[in-house]
């Protein structure tokens, strides 16, 4: 499935280009700073230095903005290609574990997720960025099916959402730090999970 690009990125370089980065940059100064529920596009405006009818124009809204600025930021986490299913995982759960030590990056999912719970259009984007990225990463289920490591009805969105759930229970609930043991449990229990097919479709 192609993924649309988010309103306001879709025309690169140039003039749309600085100033998609001065209003995400704004964003998350604005989310680090007072949390969702303070932003609004005009202090968008007054941050980034872009007037606020282009901000409304090119994103609508801050939700819009919001949109955006979670599909950069899940973008850098990479997504391991190792040609061994099992080195990918761990890769993958330590690529997770290495965003999420950054404090803005926590503080942006933290805000955005609480937001979520008040704000049906919030969920809604929340829902959507963390799908959207889930369905990309799964190619490295869908690779070691195609090399014979993992039957074929193993359903790549399963093995990928187990493997990052633990992070967001461990951050948003229990609000304790991630360590190493988490980084090797969770990539080990999808594994293990994978093979005994418990992610059959």
């Amino acid at each position: 499935m192609t993924e649309r690009p988010p309103h306001g990125s879709a025309r690169p370089g140039g003039r749309t280009a600085r100033t998609r980065t001065a209003v995400l940059a704004a964003a998350l100064d604005e989310l680090d700073a007072a949390g969702f529920h303070a932003l609004t596009l005009d202090k968008l405006a007054a941050r980034s230095g872009v007037h606020v009818s282009t901000i409304r124009r090119r994103w609508r809204t801050v939700e819009g903005v919001v949109v955006d600025l979670l599909a950069q930021h899940s973008s850098t986490i990479p997504t391991p290609d190792s040609g061994d299913f099992r080195q990918d995982l761990h890769e993958l759960a330590q690529a997770i574990a290495d965003f999420q030590a950054v404090p803005r990056n926590y503080h942006l999912v933290e805000g955005i997720v609480a937001a979520a719970a008040q704000d049906a259009r919030v969920a809604d984007i929340v829902r959507g960025a963390f799908t959207a990225r889930t369905e990309h990463v799964t190619r490295i289920v869908s690779h070691a099916v195609e090399r014979g490591e993992l039957p074929p009805e193993t359903d790549p969105y399963e093995v990928i959402a187990a493997l990052s759930a633990p992070f967001y229970y461990r951050l948003l609930i229990l609000r304790a730090p991630v360590d190493q043991r988490l980084v090797h449990t969770s990539a080990e229990a999808a594994y293990h999970a994978a093979h005994a097919r418990v992610f059959e479709k």
